[in-house]
């Protein structure tokens, strides 16, 4: 086998979980070549019947590599099949001159004698030891999402890597939060060619300086201190931008569904909710700030009162916290019920709050659950929404193709809100930094009919605030 070795071309070596993760991944190593072993290919043969999200991926994957070798020019594959012969590369970026080798040949066996070969993991280190011995002058890597493989290839001193391409940001803590707080000076600086005007009984005004280029749409905006001003960013063109006042949910008078605002992002979280320009909402925040019991409340108060929406769906991702309990009985609705606890117990929280007498609660929870359909994302493609108040609850434990079928299911005048909490994803190979949530907050940030706010105070109960805080 032929291994061009050409410049600071390294040679990686892709584990079967990465291209069952992310089945355009063979075009994101740009100049540098790629290796799979025949274990990766038998374990996507064996993978890639059903009707999961992991078995699609391995069936489009199973495809671009055919592509790949049916457009080749030469005969042998054993030369390296050139990645840049796909035309229609997926991100339309310019093709490299990389190339792509399967393991043609048996290679020597490495590995100690306490790790079998016979186990996928170790053939695939075994493959990559053997390479690594017969090309001494290419820095060979092995790229897997599998933490365990990866601390196997260090203890056999190899190098190995997690696959980074999938990544929104190197850092989670450089993700857009949709709040910034101004400084004291702020009006000195940016006052001086500020006009102010009110229509339809909402107060705009409009200034320029230097913290405007920084700003993006539907930004929340405070200043410290004692100060109650409390503004949004609706229009900004990188010298001018036009902020509206925010309006003050934290007053009962005007509570939704009996909810008022307990903190200044709880009432910015209402106002983009309540907003019908925005089309897209995500909220972050850990366990008790108020990210369903905002959503719903909103949600209700545009359905049932404004007639804004036909009905609320709510879906999310079943991933059991602990051991799976097994099949569940029932309809859609009813299987999916035990999932949406949380959700469920905010309904009765808010429709018990519409009446004074038992009766009238009794009946304003009807009618609330009447208008409430809990769907499973299972069944969501192909579908389109059309007027729906849509809420899509852990959204974390999505991918970024899974939030995108999602999105692309909205209809005319449907709204989306994506709740999450990054500090608790429980899907296998999703990080902070990967996870289809992040994704979007990063990807919708510039887009003028969507707004991101993080939450960041919990107001469940004291125990709830300290659990969160020391555990």
């Amino acid at each position: 086998m032929n291994i061009h070795s050409t410049g600071n071309k390294k040679l990686f070596v892709l584990d079967t979980n990465v291209l069952m993760h992310d089945p355009t991944s063979i075009f994101h190593f740009q100049e540098h070549n790629l290796f799979i072993p025949m274990v990766v290919l038998e374990e996507l043969d064996r993978a890639k019947r059903g009707m999961s999200d992991v078995s699609r991926n391995v069936r489009q994957a199973s495809r671009f590599l055919d592509e790949l070798i049916h457009g080749a020019s030469y005969k042998s594959i054993s030369e390296g099949l050139p990645i840049a012969r796909i035309e229609h590369n997926p991100n339309g970026e310019t093709p490299y001159d990389g190339r792509l080798y399967f393991q043609t040949q048996q290679m020597a066996n490495h590995l100690p004698e306490s790790m079998p070969g016979h186990i996928a993991d170790n053939s695939i280190l075994a493959v990559v030891l053997a390479l690594t011995k017969e090309h001494p002058d290419i820095k060979i890597i092995l790229v897997s999402k599998d933490i365990n493989m990866r601390i196997k290839a260090a203890a056999l001193e190899l190098n190995a890597e997690d696959y980074h391409t999938d990544q929104t940001l190197d850092d989670i803590d450089l993700l857009y939060s949709g709040v910034e707080a101004l400084d004291e000076d702020f009006w000195d600086v940016h006052g001086s060619k500020m006009e102010s005007w009110q229509e339809n009984d909402k107060t705009f005004y409009k200034l320029s300086g230097p913290l405007v280029s920084e700003w993006y749409p539907n930004q929340y905006l405070y200043m410290n201190k004692d100060s109650n001003f409390e503004a949004i960013v609706r229009q900004c063109d990188g010298e001018t931008a036009t902020l509206e006042l925010a309006r003050d949910y934290s007053n009962k008078a005007h509570s939704i569904w009996g909810i008022a605002a307990k903190n200044r992002e709880q009432n910015f979280a209402l106002n983009v909710l309540l907003d019908p320009d925005i089309d897209f909402v995500t909220l972050l925040g850990t366990a008790g700030t108020g990210k369903t019991l905002l959503a719903l409340a909103a949600g209700l108060s545009m359905t049932m009162e404004h007639k804004m929406y036909q009905e609320i769906i709510m879906t999310r991702e079943t991933v059991p916290v602990g051991e799976d309990i097994g099949f569940l009985p029932g309809t859609e609705e009813e299987k999916m019920a035990p999932w949406m606890g949380a959700l469920i117990d905010n309904l009765e929280l808010l429709g018990s709050r519409s009446g004074n007498t038992d009766w009238e609660k009794d009946i304003s929870h009807n009618v609330v659950m009447n208008r409430v359909k809990i769907r499973s994302l299972n069944f969501m493609r192909g579908r389109t929404f059309l007027n729906r108040y849509l809420i899509i609850d852990e959204a974390q434990n999505l991918t970024p193709k899974q939030i995108k079928t999602l999105i692309t299911r909205a209809g005319p005048g449907t709204k989306i809100i994506c709740i999450g909490n990054l500090g608790q994803i429980d899907t296998p190979y999703l990080t902070a930094t990967s996870s289809g949530l992040t994704y979007v907050v990063d990807r919708f940030k510039s887009w003028e009919n969507s707004a991101h706010i993080t939450l960041r105070r919990g107001e469940r109960s004291r125990l709830a605030d300290f659990a969160s805080e020391t555990l």
